[in-house]
């Protein structure tokens, strides 16, 4: 056995949510360790769809640009909506519309300063990688977890490296991001309850000449459903690189792969494609399942789950992998704050306490919206919102944090059908909820609110700041930890073209609003207070659990 190595911070699993979390920690000065037992990263075309709020937090991060520049990123650019046919070459039957369904082309821009970015998992993971490296996270390949123990200042993992020796590794906490299927779940113990298979599926990735086929249309995704096959057809470059995801027999074999050899999936792909002979080249097989799984907490004294580990659950609605990104960006904050002494270590509780509600009812969703499919070509009338279905932009944007009771206001905005308590639909700065966007203006050009959220926590003034400056200065001071103040309007820093901003976060031109580092409303003062350094230093103690 090695010398034992430390970090703040150990990280089991190396995909896209263990990478976010990498990245997140890092920018925030977090010396972190990921440990990945594969020996580089999957090139397979898995998670494609990075949803808005996945692209606020990316935006944040400086990715944006690196994304959309990504090759499959400018491919799909002008991909969007669900089809259904027989074959790709032949009729099509519909195309899937729902009144909660938004069109990944539709315009956002009332709502955020981005959009979806359509791009592969695997180019995405290299991006994540390299940003998190230049920040300073660490990364060791074909590293296993082989046991870990917790003690009150920390946990040590047990490594077996790619020479096979084993190594100890100390952390003050572990994110455990190691799938669906984590060890460290299992070690620790947590159940995972919920439905288990909804579904099994093989991805088949092939490359075929498909162009003349697929015409000009451009699609998310093509449902093909003929004698042949019954399956979704997903172009990656809309061309020649294409995957399959074939329905399966539930009851077939665990390797349900070795089932299906190259000539059998070649097969199933011109049955899709609806070309016979069609001269089909196979790149790779996985097989997958639809759950829907949650954690009975995401919290075991310094081990955190996060992603997969945490919460599993059907593709429809493509919330699994953001929801993870998301989970990382909400516990990352948490943990530097931390670790740097700025919070007391009650405020990593929270992280279950907001976390764990809103991904049980993303579940929901997803299986909702994975029940209402099969209609999805019934084209007879408008129905409606189906019972208990949020539309998807409240599932992107409208997601509410349980408050602290000093912080709690009255219920003054109508919640999400069927998910009251998580779900807000015009929540309108109320504490728990993401700070909005709003469209503001600085010398050099425009930016979004959203681009003042990120670092130390924010507190915003409108025209009418009166107090709030001096109080935020002596908050901070009082308290040791850092606080951004931002002016909007009057002679404040940021310009107000459309007058807005004080009416979208539910305050006066006198208020402020107290936003956390990862862009989360902490506490609002609709106006002037008699003593606002008091009830903002009470408000940022709170924030930080102090």
């Amino acid at each position: 056995m090695t010398e034992e190595s430390q970090f703040p911070v150990v990280i089991v699993g190396g995909s896209l949510v263990g990478l976010s979390t990498a990245l997140f920690l890092a920018r925030r000065g977090v010396r972190c360790l990921v440990l990945e037992q594969r020996s580089s990263l999957s090139s397979h075309p898995r998670t494609r769809g990075v949803n808005p709020r996945s692209m606020e937090l990316l935006r944040a991060a400086g990715l944006e640009e690196e994304l959309r520049a990504l090759p499959s990123a400018r491919a799909l650019a002008r991909n969007s909506g669900v089809r259904l046919a027989g074959s790709l070459a032949g009729p099509e039957l519909g195309a899937f519309r729902e009144e909660y369904y938004r069109e990944v082309s539709s315009d956002l821009s009332g709502l955020s300063p981005t959009t979806w970015c359509l791009c592969h998992q695997g180019e995405l993971e290299g991006v994540l990688r390299r940003a998190a490296e230049r920040a300073g996270a660490v990364f060791r390949f074909d590293s296993r977890l082989l046991a870990l123990e917790q003690d009150t200042s920390g946990v040590t993992a047990l490594v077996r490296g790619p020479d096979g020796r084993t190594d100890r590794v100390r952390a003050g906490y572990l994110v455990a991001a190691d799938g669906a299927r984590s060890a460290v779940r299992r070690q620790l113990d947590i159940p995972f309850g919920g439905s288990g298979q909804l579904g099994r599926f093989l991805a088949v990735h092939f490359r075929a000449d498909l162009t003349a086929e697929l015409g000009d249309r451009r699609f998310i995704m093509c449902y093909t459903f003929n004698s042949r096959v019954r399956g979704a057809l997903i172009p990656l470059d809309n061309a020649r690189e294409w995957r399959l995801d074939v329905i399966v027999d539930p009851a077939a074999a665990e390797d349900v792969a070795a089932d299906y050899p190259p000539e059998r999936c070649v097969e199933l792909v011109r049955a899709a494609a609806g070309v016979p002979g069609l001269p089909v080249q196979i790149l790779g097989v996985v097989p997958w399942e639809a759950a829907a799984k949650v954690a009975d907490t995401f919290r075991s004294g310094r081990v955190f789950l996060a992603g997969d580990a945490a919460h599993v659950m059907p593709p429809s609605g493509a919330f699994g992998s953001n929801t993870g990104v998301q989970d990382a960006h909400n516990l990352a904050w948490k943990l530097a704050a931390v670790l740097t002494g700025h919070a007391a270590p009650d405020l990593l509780d929270s992280y279950d306490a907001e976390r764990r509600p809103i991904c049980e009812a993303t579940v929901r969703q997803a299986v909702l919206r994975q029940q209402d499919r099969p209609r999805g070509a019934d084209r007879s009338g408008r129905r409606g919102l189906p019972p208990g279905v949020v539309e998807d932009a409240t599932m992107w944007f409208g997601w509410r944090y349980p408050c602290d009771p000093a912080a709690e206001e009255p219920e003054t905005e109508p919640a999400a059908a069927g998910e009251p308590a998580v779900w807000a639909t015009d929540p309108r700065g109320l504490p728990g909820t993401r700070a909005p966007h709003v469209q503001l203006r600085r010398p050099g050009g425009e930016c979004s609110t959203l681009d003042l959220f990120g670092g130390a926590p924010v507190l915003l003034t409108g025209s009418i700041p009166g107090a709030w400056p001096a109080a935020a200065e002596t908050a901070a001071r009082q308290l040791g930890v850092p606080l951004d103040l931002h002016g909007i309007g009057g002679d404040g820093e940021f310009e107000d073209p459309s007058g807005t901003w004080a009416k979208t976060y539910g305050v006066t031109e006198a208020g402020a609003v107290l936003v956390r580092p990862d862009g989360a409303v902490a506490w609002r003062s609709a106006g002037a207070l008699d003593d606002a350094a008091e009830a903002l230093r009470q408000a940022l103690a709170r924030m930080l659990a102090r």
